[in-house]
């Protein structure tokens, strides 16, 4: 008899598991857990809704910022990389502007836990937020898409990305950066009602939880993507992606394509989009990143080490065997002058970086740039007035400027956040555009959280223009479209093959 009531409450005990493992999977669909975070006055809820495939989150808590959060989260464990995408709609119109509702990876349920979530605000606002130590300041980046719009925040090792979408077909990057969470995390749909006085409720829809697989550092591959940014919004678009490494973008003088480089080749690529076209040039077949359009259209120069080290070479726009420059190396080109007669490069003399020009026929080279430490990526101002480079002498990596004949050289960033890359100054004459990372970064590496930022020519306060996972490659060369609306520059991720 014993033994009969044991296995009737065997039974019963897993009837009861099985029962209580359904009715969580009604009610939390493909999740595992259902928590308030932090201080929050009135509990939350969730309903789940399966045809629709809707979630119904109401959450309380002051905030998800600062130092500790508050809010309701509805959570399963992760291993590994991620996709996460949704819709976010209020069930009421009226409400907090700063309630937020979408998804969020957190290392733990603590109120002050590292975390990156890519939130919905009440009146539209849409970015990414993240906290990079425990107890530390929460941070963000701002989409300029508002809502209506869906969301997707990807994870590939310690880079998140937030993408929008108008259409919740086709995503767009808004920004990337690196925070180190060790697996397991928790990853799930967050909201919070910005008022621990009240609740708010959400709808997230099309909710979709992709798994990019798992693998370590150096199991890795690098994802190239070909971006053009909207100067004046902030808009992205992606041109072109692909798992292997390409670099440094420029546009074409008409607006048609572009061109970049990978594995030593140049191709062509229409602004539009689609597959890239090796362009034939000749025996340069190691060609670096360092490489651009003449004013004209009808040239181009380019920087090649098929024959030892770095030289610079010109050949047809369209193709065919390069004539040599510079006989002495390396020599890393970066600036036709406006009249197309002139090349301006960064060269090692004597175990020195300085800056020369030298005509396109070729002939005597000319020191411009006499600094102790690196003097790189010239570039003449549309007026030819100017040539705009960065420089080190001043201890920290910053854009300068000098007369085409290398006087008067001058400082034009001079912020002390960060440094400073690679100055483009847009066809129009009054904007410039440059690469930056965080002032402890040496060298221009790649595989970085950089910023593009921009400034005007006459003098101003810079403003970052993107947040992105990059560096070596983005945007060495002129990336301007003609029209100085636009820029070109590709950005990285390091996936699982």
């Amino acid at each position: 008899m014993q033994s009969i009531r044991f296995a009737a409450l065997v039974c019963w005990t897993m009837a009861g598991n099985a029962w209580a493992q359904n009715a969580n999977a009604a009610r939390l669909g493909m999740f595992e857990g259902a928590t308030d975070v932090g201080k929050v006055s009135h509990a939350g809820a969730v309903e789940f809704r399966p045809q629709a495939r809707e979630y119904v989150i109401t959450g309380g808590g002051a905030n998800i910022w600062g130092n500790v959060d508050a809010f309701r989260f509805v959570w399963r464990k992760l291993m590994g990389d991620v996709a996460l995408t949704a819709s976010v709609r209020w069930q009421k119109e009226a409400g907090n502007a700063h309630r937020k509702a979408g998804w969020m990876i957190r290392q733990s349920l603590e109120a002050d836990s590292p975390y990156v979530d890519a939130v919905i605000h009440g009146d539209g606002l849409t970015s990414l937020q993240y906290r990079k130590m425990k107890g530390g300041p929460t941070e963000e980046i701002q989409s300029p898409v508002k809502a209506p719009a869906a969301i997707q925040l990807e994870r590939h090792g310690d880079v998140f990305t937030l993408s929008v979408s108008r259409d919740g077909k086709v995503y767009q990057p808004v920004g990337s950066l690196s925070v180190v969470l060790g697996d397991p995390v928790y990853a799930g749909l967050i909201v919070c009602s910005h008022d621990d006085a009240v609740t708010e409720t959400a709808i997230l829809s099309n909710v979709d939880f992709e798994s990019l697989g798992q693998a370590q550092t150096k199991e890795r591959v690098v994802e190239s993507t070909l971006e053009i940014i909207a100067v004046q919004t902030g808009e992205r678009r992606v041109v072109y992606r692909a798992k292997r490494r390409f670099e440094a973008p420029n546009w074409s003088p008409d607006g048609r394509y572009l061109l970049f480089n990978g594995n030593g080749q140049l191709y062509t690529i229409p602004v539009a989009g689609g597959e890239p076209k090796p362009l034939d040039t000749g025996v340069a077949t190691r060609c670096n990143n360092d490489h651009g359009l003449s004013p004209d259209g009808r040239w181009l120069a380019l920087s090649d080490q098929h024959d030892g080290p770095s030289l610079i070479y010109v050949l047809p726009s369209t193709g065919g065997m390069p004539r040599l420059v510079t006989p002495r190396g390396p020599s890393y080109w970066h600036g036709w002058s406006p009249d197309g007669r002139t090349l301006a490069y960064c060269a090692e003399r004597s175990d020195n970086y300085d800056v020369y020009t030298i005509p396109v026929e070729g002939g005597t080279e000319q020191r411009l740039t006499t600094a102790e430490g690196l003097d790189d990526g010239p570039e003449y101002s549309p007026d030819g007035r100017y040539i705009y480079f960065n420089s080190e002498r001043s201890g920290l990596m910053k854009i300068w400027r000098m007369k085409p004949d290398g006087s008067e050289q001058e400082q034009v960033t001079s912020d002390s956040g960060y440094a400073d890359w690679f100055a483009h100054p847009a066809p129009d004459g009054r904007t410039l555009l440059f690469l930056s990372y965080r002032k402890d970064v040496k060298g221009h590496p790649a595989n970085q959280d950089v910023v593009l930022r921009i400034m005007p020519v006459s003098g101003g306060q810079p403003k970052v223009l993107a947040h992105l996972f990059g560096g070596q490659g983005t945007i060495n060369v002129p990336s301007w479209s003609p029209d100085s609306r636009s820029a070109a520059f590709v950005s990285y991720q390091l996936v699982v093959p």
